[in-house]
């Protein structure tokens, strides 16, 4: 995958997943409650768009929910669509 060498930074103090390309700034906005992460809103800056950064960014971001016991609640219209197209990932979604 590309971007593979960019890690994931998770900024509680923001509540963001972020991801750093050519020194800008991409990012998933969460709310967290106990285990369940709430994803809100994906950004990527528009200078980077359609490089598949925010595709980079859902599956880094389900990679370390996963990791870490975590479970999420996609409310974002990207990552929603993102799990269409990868329904394995569904395993994450919180239940109930």
């Amino acid at each position: 995958m590309k971007y593979d060498d960019l890690p994931l930074v998770n900024n509680e103090s923001t509540h963001s997943f972020e991801l750093f390309v050519e020194g800008q700034r991409a990012f998933i906005d969460y709310k967290q409650r106990g285990d369940t992460y709430y994803l809100i809103h994906t950004e990527v800056p528009k200078a980077l768009q359609g490089q598949g950064i925010a595709t980079a960014m859902v599956e880094k971001t389900f990679k370390y929910l996963e990791a870490n016991n975590l479970k999420m609640r996609p409310y974002c219209e990207y990552i929603r669509f993102y799990l269409k197209q990868h329904p394995e990932w569904e395993r994450l979604v919180a239940k109930g």
